[in-house]
């Protein structure tokens, strides 16, 4: 007779941390946030789950005791800003973001102080101490209505996304200095790549984030955030192909939504990487946020003059609606 130990399936070890992830959220009356470029498992688990607009509300109205973001390290930031008050963790403190790293807020203060009078706008991908320095915020989905708030004849610095930038001066006319910041992954999706799809899937609509790079964009039926790409991929009706181009997490939700279309990634220049993914939001894991709950660590923390400094051009955007 067999004297082996039945084995734990992988099904049942991921059934397990569910159950435990459920538990301690419990526990410590917890809200987990999760942006739509998380992996699906994560995305499901969600109390909430958005783009930074939609997650930087969430943040702001929750009456948990505990915020867990699953995101990125300045999504995590902008909670606390929001929540002093509260406790705020992330499965892993290293998911960074690329935006972010390339505008570091001692280099921004000083091209602020070299443009007296102009109005800095830095979009929702940057660090606390950018958000301190900086006159108002903004996201991808309401970025061109920050534009718009501010008067014509103020000049207006744009950081740290260079492609968003530019797309902002082609939808509002006004001529604003970027920051030569980009995304590690917007700008990695290649034009080739885009055009042999669209061979391949001629009645394909094409929907592109505006982090993507200019050319990209020329080949868009539809740019917008990620929250507008979902709605127009999975509610426009002329349509049953999308060719995706921004970070792949959102087809699950596209996916699920719309189940009976067709959602295409768009590759990177590189087919053999998955150069398409981000990185830093790949760095969460179910494990990861398990043990965040249990331990609430790592733990977002900031010096309270730097949180109230970012707080003001928060409350400027969030004042826009």
């Amino acid at each position: 007779m067999s004297t082996t130990a039945p084995t734990t399936t992988a099904a049942s070890q991921h059934l397990d941390i569910l159950d435990e992830i459920d538990e301690l959220r419990r526990i410590r009356k917890a809200v987990i946030l999760a942006h739509y470029y998380q992996e699906p498992d994560i995305q499901d688990l969600a109390d909430h789950i958005g783009d930074s607009l939609q997650l930087a509300r969430a943040a702001r109205d929750t009456d948990a005791e505990v915020i867990l973001f699953c995101g990125v390290h300045f999504m995590a930031e902008t909670a606390k800003i929001l929540n002093p008050g509260r406790i705020v963790i992330v499965p892993d403190m290293k998911a960074g973001c690329s935006l972010a790293d390339a505008a570091p807020a001692a280099r921004v203060a000083a091209w602020k102080a070299a443009h007296p009078g102009a109005a800095l706008v830095s979009y929702i991908n940057c660090s606390a101490g950018v958000k301190a320095v900086s006159d108002i915020i903004c996201t991808s989905s309401n970025a061109v209505r920050v534009i718009e708030s501010i008067p014509r004849d103020q000049q207006i610095l744009f950081c740290p996304d260079k492609n968003l930038g530019r797309y902002l001066m082609q939808q509002t006319g006004r001529d604003m200095e970027l920051w030569p910041g980009a995304c590690i992954v917007h700008e990695t999706f290649s034009e080739q790549k885009l055009i042999q799809l669209k061979v391949r899937h001629p009645a394909a609509k094409v929907i592109c984030h505006p982090e993507c790079e200019p050319q990209l964009l020329q080949h868009a039926d539809h740019i917008g955030s990620t929250s507008s790409l979902l709605r127009y991929a999975t509610t426009t009706p002329d349509a049953d192909t999308f060719i995706v181009g921004t970070e792949p997490g959102i087809l699950h939700q596209m996916q699920k939504a719309a189940p009976h279309r067709t959602f295409l990634p768009l590759p990177g220049m590189d087919e053999t990487c998955a150069c398409n993914e981000c990185p830093h939001m790949r760095r969460n894991t179910l494990e990861k946020i398990r043990d965040a709950l249990r331990d609430l660590a790592p733990r977002i923390e900031m010096p309270e003059p730097l949180r109230l400094a970012a707080l003001q051009p928060m409350d400027r955007m969030m004042a826009l609606g």
